[in-house]
């Protein structure tokens, strides 16, 4: 049987490589996107009747509200939400201001929030679905000028678990995606926003977050074509994983992190468990 997906973020990179996987699938695809020219021309060579390209800004509640309801009247039903919208922002913490930390979350957390809220009543009447929330390597890890950034894909992670607990006896499944590095626009200099140095001497030494990120533009080792066919099969699974990990390189810095928790659980379990109290 065919899916119909929702997808965030279409313009380029993962989101594109998704829609085009689930459309030679024999899906439907409504694929959204702030930037209406920029769907279109990454979708170009696979329009047809099963894709839909709708304007969406996932900051704003009402417009996702407004973008599912389009979707189910135009294609009957959502089984596929994958929420891949956001951008990155690089810098020290310390330099970064309230409000480039709270567009962060705007777009990346409450983007995802704004979805999942549109998607989950339509789900909960079919009593199916499946939401795919993109996150990051970063969200397990945490990595150097990414600390907001990597804070929001921690976020995600942390709702998705908490979520799939409230929605699974609707028969709904959530994963979170953890990428490692993919050539995307992510850090294209129109899709980055760089924190400006703010004078503090302790990080002079380091450089600017530009001359450290940017060199990896274009020579990511992540294909999004790929990894576009790999969600169409873990959406297929019966029983899909809570998370799924994207790229060698993302298994290569996760596991000796989550390995790493581990051994300092076991070190410290005597103290741990001191802090019971007794009744």
């Amino acid at each position: 049987m065919s899916k119909v997906w929702f997808i965030t973020g279409v313009g380029s990179g993962i989101g594109a490589g998704i829609a085009k996987a689930a459309l030679k699938a024999g899906d439907r695809v409504v694929a959204t996107a702030r930037n209406l020219d920029k769907a279109l021309n990454a979708l170009l060579d696979v329009a047809g009747d099963n894709l839909a390209i709708v304007q969406l800004d996932v900051t704003s509640e009402a417009q996702a509200k407004a973008t599912v309801a389009e979707a189910v009247a135009r294609f009957g039903r959502i089984d596929v939400a994958v929420n891949n919208a956001g951008y990155s922002l690089l810098g020290n913490f310390e330099e970064s201001t309230v409000a480039e930390i709270e567009a962060q979350f705007a777009t990346n957390f409450y983007g995802v929030v704004h979805v999942m809220r549109a998607v989950l009543p339509v789900m909960r009447k079919q009593r199916s679905g499946h939401i795919i929330n993109i996150g990051s390597s970063g969200g397990v890890v945490g990595l150097k000028h990414c600390s907001t950034y990597c804070a929001t894909k921690f976020a995600i992670e942390g709702l998705a678990f908490s979520v799939g607990i409230e929605v699974e006896p609707f028969g709904i499944k959530i994963t979170t995606v953890e990428p490692g590095m993919f050539r995307t626009d992510l850090l294209d200099n129109q899709n980055v926003r760089y924190v400006k140095k703010s004078g503090i001497d302790d990080y002079a030494h380091e450089g600017s977050p530009e001359s450290m990120w940017s060199v990896y533009h274009g020579t990511q080792p992540g294909d999004p074509d790929r990894l576009g066919a790999a969600i169409i099969k873990v959406a297929a699974m019966e029983n899909p994983p809570n998370i799924f990990v994207a790229g060698t390189d993302a298994i290569a810095m996760i596991m000796p992190c989550i390995e790493g928790r581990l051994s300092e659980m076991r070190t410290h379990d005597e103290l741990s468990r001191s802090t019971d109290g007794s009744f």
